[in-house]
Formats: structure tokens, C-alpha cells, sequence
């Protein structure tokens, strides 16, 4: 699987060929703002760590797509440092099922000579080569971990998305608001679920409503490998819940019908960003009419989704069925292009001592492109990166210290319909 797929021979041809003269224009590249103090001038060298295998691979594709559009506007504007981006490994960061698969991608992106890998995209993944990343120089950015206790685990770690505390908080109100008073919870034995479910717990039991099934403590959870679920939907029944919270990833695809067969009313379940996808072709029209979900991160605007269809159909031939990610995605590439422009460097130390100024902790000159941001930078401004994902500036923590959660409902399609976005502040 490869980043760029799709081009033709005359465009790749083009793409060479600019190459050249941005390396010739930049055989003695000038210096941005910061001085660069010996750090590399080459091409910035990114990898990634995505699940081609796994629960997660429905949510690969608009991730793709972001990143693959991050780079056009990237190499449209002039490149980093007058060189196109160089996508130099593409690793598996596979399931929970069998962690030497994220091991090996791990060793993998370490090997690539990548300044910067984007993933993984399983909070449980990226705890746990985190640290074998951080310790070989990289940098790791990923645009969809919301494990809490990845907040602040290493300077070399950061990401686009919120921690579930914003999340958790945000679907625990909206069933609130739907005036649940109670609540059941199906819930993988996973970092992420557990994580996540904790904090809609601890919102709707603060709003006055009781978990009645699949609490913290009740060791209800189930293992990530599951695959039936007639125990558990038959307790979820009997619990009388109002409302079922499903924190799961692709797991939803064996608990729904077998939902369907118990007679549960499916417009009770509440969705998370793990399984919050579109499913028009794989249950019945109307199975889940009614269904909300939650999914971090601005609704992305048509003008965005259009470009993220056309570059996806471009460059691997398919059809985006969501976009979940793909601004945080986008974002990611950026903010890292950003920082190598500021520094005058493309090594991940150099990147990771910009990344808090580029998002905007120090003030300055809104942008919300790479070409605006880079303009700013050689004008000698600081600048405020607002991107696609509407994000805040990176906290101590390297987590953004602000952000949106979509709230959506499944239409007779079975696919998600944004209602409305919430936003919260990362404490």
C-alpha cells in the first residue's frame, strides 16, 4: 500500500521535475525566522503507522486521503523548505489482537529514517511503541489516540485529537440532554474503551443519571477479540437501559445484529468515534435510524470533503464513506511542515522545539494553510495555525488545549448525519 497509487506516468513526471527545480532553487535554501541552528535541510521524511489489518481499518481511508491532501497543498506551495515531502514507509500498525504487528511497524518507521511518523491510530498501539519511537529521536504524532494517559508521555509524542475527557464528556451530556435517566455500557477490555467509558460514566452519573449494566468496576467488559455477544446483549436487556453506549471499534458489527435478534430498539445505542461509521451496506436499511454517535473534531466543510473525495478517488481509486480523522490527519502534516519551515530544519528535534509556536501558544498571525503560514514565518511573524480540525494550541501536555466533538445521527441509510458540534477545553 503506498501513499501515492494512483498517478499517471506524465504526472509523475510533472512531480519529478518540480522536484528538481525546487532542489535547485534551494541548494542554499534561506533560513525562515529561527535560525537553524545545524539542524538537517533535507527533504522532511514522514511515515506512517496505520492499520492496513485490523478493527480499524474502516477508518484508514479518510486518513489517507488528509494526508495525501496535506501533502498536494504542501508541494503546491512551494514544498518544505523548497523540497516536496517524502513519504519513506508506509508500516502496520495492525490489531490489539497481536501487538507484534504495531511492534514490527514500529522497527519499521525507526528503520524508514522518518523524521516524523503519523500514527498510530489505536491509543493501546501507540502506548505501547511509544516510547520505543521517542528513544530512537522521532517524532509521533497521531490524529486519532484519545487515551487520556497518553497526555504528556513524551516530548516526542503528540496529537490532533482531544483526550476522551472532552469526548467522553461531550456524548455523556447529549444523553443527558435526551433525557436518559438510565444507562448501559458495552465496553471492549481495551485502554481506549475502558478510558472512554469511565468518562461518560463519571458525566451521566454526575447529571443524575445510573449505570444499570457494564460500569466501571462490574467487570462486564469483554476481550478485544470477541466476536459473539449473545450474553451480552441479553443482560443489556434485562437491565431496562434507556440508553446503551457502545465503546467499541469494529466489534459493532457482530453486537448489532445480534441486538437486532433480541428486540433491542436500536435508536437507544450511542456510537463513539472507534465505531461511528457509516454502515449502508452492511446491515438493513433503517437498523440503526435514530443511533447518535459522537466523533471528535469539526464537521469537515464541503469545500474540505471535496477535495478529500477527489484526492482519495485520484491517488487510491475508491470512495470515502466518512471523513472521521482525516482533518486531524491533515493537520498533522501541517503543523510538523510548519515547524520545519520555522526552524529552518527538517529533523524531528528541530521540528519538535517549534510545534507549540507554530499552533499558535506564542500569539501571532492567524493562518490556516501552509502557504499563508509559511508567507507569515518568512516575514518573520509567529504565527497561530487554525486548522482543519479547529483544534487549539498544543498544551503542556502536547495534546491541543481545545477542541470540537460532532455529535451525529444515523439517517434510514445507516449512515451518520452532524447535528451539532460541541466544544471543550482540555484540562
Amino acid at each position: 500500500m503506498k501513499m501515492i497509487t494512483k498517478r499517471t506516468a506524465g504526472a509523475v513526471a510533472l512531480i519529478a521535475s518540480a522536484a528538481l527545480v525546487l532542489s535547485a532553487c534551494s541548494s542554499t535554501p534561506e533560513t525562515p525566522a529561527d535560525e537553524n541552528d545545524g539542524g538537517s535541510t533535507e527533504a522532511l521524511k514522514i511515515a506512517t503507522l496505520l492499520p492496513q489489518t485490523g478493527s480499524l481499518g474502516f477508518l484508514m481511508p479518510p486518513v489517507q486521503a488528509g494526508i495525501a491532501q496535506a501533502q498536494a497543498d504542501i508541494e503546491a506551495a512551494g514544498g518544505v523548505l523548497g523540497q516536496p515531502i517524502e513519504i519513506v514507509a508506509e508500516a502496520n500498525e495492525g490489531d490489539a489482537t497481536d501487538l507484534t504487528v504495531v511492534e514490527k511497524g514500529a522497527d519499521d518507521v525507526i528503520a524508514s529514517g522518518a523524521s516524523f511518523v503519523l500514527g498510530a491510530m489505536g491509543s493501546g498501539r501507540s502506548a505501547h511503541v511509544v516510547d520505543k519511537i521517542a528513544e530512537a529521536g522521532i517524532l509521533q504524532g497521531s490524529p486519532s489516540n484519545t487515551d487520556a494517559g497518553l497526555s504528556g508521555v513524551s516530548p516526542n509524542y503528540f496529537r490532533t485529537a482531544p483526550p476522551d475527557t472532552v469526548q467522553g464528556d461531550a456524548l455523556g451530556s447529549q444523553i443527558l440532554d435526551d433525557g436518559k435517566t438510565s444507562v448501559a455500557f458495552l465496553t471492549f477490555n481495551d485502554p481506549y474503551g475502558l478510558g472512554l467509558r469511565d468518562v461518560i460514566q463519571q458525566t451521566v452519573e454526575a447529571g443524575g443519571a445510573e449505570v444499570v449494566y457494564g460500569g466501571k468496576g462490574d467487570g462486564n467488559e469483554f476481550p478485544t477479540e470477541q466476536t459473539s455477544f449473545s450474553s451480552e446483549i441479553t443482560a443489556v436487556k434485562d437491565s431496562g437501559a434507556e440508553a446503551i453506549v457502545v465503546v467499541t471499534y469494529d466489534q459493532l458489527k457482530q453486537i448489532v445484529p445480534e441486538a437486532v435478534n433480541q428486540g433491542l430498539d436500536l435508536s437507544t445505542f450511542y456510537l463513539v468515534d472507534g465505531n461511528a461509521n457509516g454502515y449502508g451496506e452492511e446491515f438493513p436499511e433503517g437498523t440503526l435510524a435514530g443511533a447518535q454517535g459522537s466523533i471528535p473534531g469539526a464537521q469537515a466543510n464541503e469545500e474540505f470533503q471535496d477535495q478529500l473525495e477527489e484526492i482519495y478517488e485520484a491517488e487510491f481509486d475508491g470512495e470515502l464513506e466518512s471523513f472521521t480523522y482525516a482533518p486531524e490527519a491533515y493537520d498533522l502534516v501541517t503543523i510538523v511542515a510548519l515547524a520545519a519551515e520555522k526552524a529552518g530544519a527538517t529533523d524531528a528535534d528541530s521540528i519538535r522545539e517549534q510545534l507549540h509556536a507554530v499552533t499558535g501558544a506564542n500569539g501571532g498571525t492567524e493562518v490556516t494553510s501552509f502557504e499563508e503560514g509559511k508567507a507569515a514565518i518568512e516575514a518573520g511573524d509567529e504565527i497561530h495555525y487554525v486548522g482543519k480540525a479547529g483544534t487549539g494550541p498544543l498544551n503542556d501536555n502536547n495534546d491541543p488545549s481545545s477542541a470540537f466533538i460532532g455529535i451525529y445521527q444515523y439517517d434510514d441509510d445507516n449512515n451518520p448525519v452532524f447535528q451539532r458540534a460541541i466544544e471543550g477545553a482540555v484540562e
